[in-house]
This record gives structure tokens, sequence and C-alpha cells, in this order.
């Protein structure tokens, strides 16, 4: 077998992971997406291989076996596979294991497990009755989201918590600023209208959300700010359902975008073949439901765009987790969040609610950050980290809430007016262009609405489009009620 270098977190982890063992039969190691969890069970293969233990890696998807396998190889790892029809070599020391094949068939003698994607583990039954069957032997769960909800929950047949012990290896913050993952940026263009979308098991309904989401205006929208955003670089997107996904891939090619659609009913020859596509920049934009969430590695890939809701800190981890590895000419990740996503759950490079989860409910059914929340800038739609103000992007900050007064004698309420300030003129004419652009109107309509409220022109001002407040919306439509009246009040005259 190869030895290969491993990170100083690597190490560490390595280390802590053997001392957990001692005490525990069931850990689970939390490594960032990219930070190398796979060369992580690799090093503790190896060393269990040293004292002549048997291994057993498990995984839940074909594309896990095929993607582990590859890895191990590499590693110099003799390795058998049982997976279906694929099975060779079952009686290898170190083996890879499809979770469904060894429910069907049994799993085979071992001296530790390591489970990939294990944040899967708490909501399948195969896994759990597997465990059961296998209490004392040495478990290793991997994953990125320890937080998913059920992992430390204790059940009668183990005696304990599913898995007993939390071993970090780095945070992505950590990481980020050791130069091992990027950084990203987030623009919230936009965001369905989700109220009536019902929440069940702590997500939104799948049919319901699909139909919020899978509109003409919304998908045009996604299709539009990304070629605003877009840059020529690799793109994921994740979609709704499969319609939603197949809508946007065909409205990008109608604007000239080499863009595919992936789900899990391709067939294995043609997702290969799409995915080399991708990689050798054939296909510049890949779309997906959630199948490339997990075990897809594509370093080149720069840009995610999230039109698919969530209340799940799990899931959207695992999506955005697919954009922050680095790669040569990659300084940053960029997000384009059209599902409000970043809003509800924070930035995904944020530190995270490192725990295991008992199963118990809580207020949300989710887990939480205590970190305040960010917000888009109602400018560019740049996400600005929680309390900032202005805008760290195009500069744009807000005018404050006027401060209030009281006089003396009278005890009158007296609000302070102040003179319009430019950032303020610039947002105003910014919503007003807004509002032109989306109702077709014709070139110049902004301008004389913003002559109306300030008796100037807007010279000097950008023509950078942002989404209207409600107070503007009814300022407008004042205007327009008042602008009619008086057609009608002319014609009345006229007709004298």
């Amino acid at each position: 077998m190869m030895s290969f270098d491993l990170r100083p977190y690597q190490k560490d982890a390595i280390d802590e992971l053997r001392r957990a063992l001692t005490e525990f039969h069931r850990v689970c190691l939390y490594s960032p997406t990219g930070s190398g969890k796979t060369e992580i069970a690799i090093a503790m293969i190896m060393l269990a291989l040293g004292k002549g233990k048997r291994v057993v890696f498990l995984v839940n998807r074909i594309e896990l076996c095929t993607q582990a396998l590859r890895r191990f190889r590499k590693a110099g790892i003799d390795v058998g596979l049982i997976q279906g029809e694929n099975s060779f070599n079952v009686s290898a020391q170190v083996v890879i294991a499809s979770i469904h094949t060894v429910a069907r068939r049994g799993i085979p003698d071992c001296d530790l497990i390591l489970i990939d994607e294990a944040h899967g583990v708490p909501g399948s039954m195969a896994y759990r009755e597997l465990l059961f069957r296998l209490n004392n032997v040495p478990t290793i769960g991997l994953t990125a989201t320890p937080f998913s909800r059920g992992m430390g929950r204790h059940y009668k047949e183990l005696g304990g918590a599913l898995f007993q012990k939390l071993v970090p290896a780095a945070t992505i913050r950590e990481l980020i600023d050791q130069d091992y993952l990027i950084d990203v940026e987030v623009y919230a263009p936009s965001e369905p209208d989700l109220r009536g979308v019902k929440v069940v098991a702590g997500d939104y309904s799948e049919k319901e959300l699909g139909e919020a989401v899978d509109k003409p205006e919304l998908v045009g929208d996604i299709v539009d700010h990304l070629l605003k955003h877009w840059g020529g670089k690799p793109v994921v997107i994740f979609a709704t359902n499969q319609a939603h996904s197949r809508h946007i891939v065909m409205l990008l090619i109608s604007r000239g975008v080499p863009a595919e659609h992936i789900d899990c009913y391709t067939d294995d020859d043609e997702r290969q073949a799409i995915l080399e596509r991708v990689r050798t920049g054939q296909t510049k934009v890949i779309s997906n439901v959630g199948i490339l969430a997990e075990g897809w590695d594509f370093p080149a890939c720069e840009v995610m765009v999230l039109a698919r809701p969530t209340r799940s800190l799990c899931r959207y981890i695992q999506m955005a987790g697919r954009i922050l590895r680095p790669f040569p000419g990659k300084k940053r990740g960029l997000i384009l969040d059209h599902s409000g996503t970043v809003s509800r759950l924070g930035f995904p490079t944020d530190d995270l609610p490192l725990i295991l989860d008992d199963g118990k409910p809580n207020k949300s059914g989710q887990a939480q950050r205590d970190e305040p929340l960010p917000k888009p800038c109602t400018s560019c739609h740049f996400m600005k980290p929680a309390k900032i103000h202005a805008c760290p992007k195009c500069g744009f900050a807000p005018e404050r809430q006027s401060t209030v007064e009281v006089a003396d004698g009278e005890l009158v309420r007296v609000e302070r007016k102040k003179p319009a300030t430019t950032d303020t003129k610039q947002h105003v004419f910014s919503q007003l262009l807004f509002i032109q652009q989306k109702r077709g109107y014709r070139s110049g309509w902004a301008a004389n609405q913003y002559r109306s409220i300030f008796d100037v022109w807007p010279r000097g001002l950008h023509e950078v489009a942002a989404t209207p407040t409600q107070v503007l919306l009814n300022k407008v439509k004042a205007n327009q009620i008042a602008y009619s009246k008086s057609r009608e009040k002319e014609a009345s005259h006229a007709s004298r």
C-alpha cells in the first residue's frame, strides 16, 4: 500500500477517533464537505489492516460504491465489493458494501465498520437493524452534517445512543482560513411565495413546494439572474422536482446555454456521459433535484443556483458543499439563492451546531444556529452579514428610521425630518427601475415617477434595479390613481 500525506487536522482527527473507540463502540466523525473524509477513512483502514483486522465500508448509493472503489484502489488497497450483481472479491480484508445488498444477504464478519454519509443512518431501518445486530463492532460514521435528526437518539437495542461520541476534524471556517476550502458570495435576487406550503417532517411538502416554485415567471427569473452573474463558469442547479429542473434546463438551452438535467432515473451509462460532459466543459450547467448533493466531487464547480427552498440545515449544507472545494483560478464560490434559504438558515460557511441530535422534538424540528441571520441588500440583492448596515458589495446603506422627539408643552409626537440623502434617492430610483422593467413600461417612466417624488430628475444616479418595498408600490399606485383621475377630469371638461 502507498503512503500519503495527511493534513494536520486529519492527523488530529485520527488520533481522537482511536482514543474515542477505546471507550465507545459507535463514533461519528464530523468533517466538512471537501475536507478529506475519505482520506481519514483510508488512514483508519490502513491502521486496521496493519493489525490484521477486517474492515467493511458501508455506503447507501451505487455512485458512492464506485467512488470509494476508485479512491481505495488509488491508495493501493486490495478491495472487494458487495453490491448486487456487481459484487466481487467479497472475501477481501477490505470490502465496500451497499447497505441495501447487505440488508438482504448479510454482512461479512469484520472488526471495524465505517459508514459513509452517516447522517442517513437515523432514517434508515436497514442501517439501524444492522447496528442492532453488530452492537459490539467498532463503528465510525463519516458525515459533514452530524446534527441530522436522531444521530444521538437512544435505543434499547443498543443500550445507548446510535452514535455515542462526536469527533470534529475541523470547522468550515477553520478550513477556509487555512485555504483548504474557499469562501462564498451569496445573492438572493428573488424567492417564491411559500405561504400555505405545508411543513412535513421538518421540511416543506414536496408536492406543494413544486406547485409554488415551478412557475414560468420564477423559472425565467432564475435564468435571467444566472446569465447576469454567470461568467461562463461551471454551474450546479438544485431544483425542487424533476419537472422544475427540466423547465430550467429547457429555458437555459433556448438562451444558448449548454445545460443538462440528471435524476435518479437517468441510467448509469448516460449519467456518466453527462457528468463527463460537465467535467470537460461541453456542458456548462448541470441541474438536478438532490442526486448531486452527496458524493459528487467536481472541484471546478464555482456557481450554485439554489432553486429548492428548504428548512433542513442538513440538506442545505450538503448542497452548498458542492462549490466549497478549491480549484486553480477559483477564488470564491457563488450562490444565487432563489429559495429564501440563506435568509432562513444563514451562510453555509457559518459555524454549524456540532451536536448529536437526540431525536426529541424541538420547536422548529430542525437544528438551529444561534447567530443572527443575513439579509439581502435591497439594491443589489447581495446577502449582507447580520448587523452590517451598508452593503459591502454595492455600498448602498438604507436610511435609518427617523428619531422620535417630544416637544415641550403639548407633548406632541414630532418626526425629525431630514433631507433625502443620495443613497435614499438611489434606492427609490432603483425600485422604480425594477417596476418599469417588470411591467414593461416605456423608457423614462421611472425617471418621471422619480421627478414626481423629489421634484428633480434622477441625474447622476445608477440604472440598477432593486426589489420595491410596499411603501413605494403604494406611492406608485397613488400616483397612477391621481393621474387617472386628472385625465378623467380633463376629459370631462373637454366634453362640455
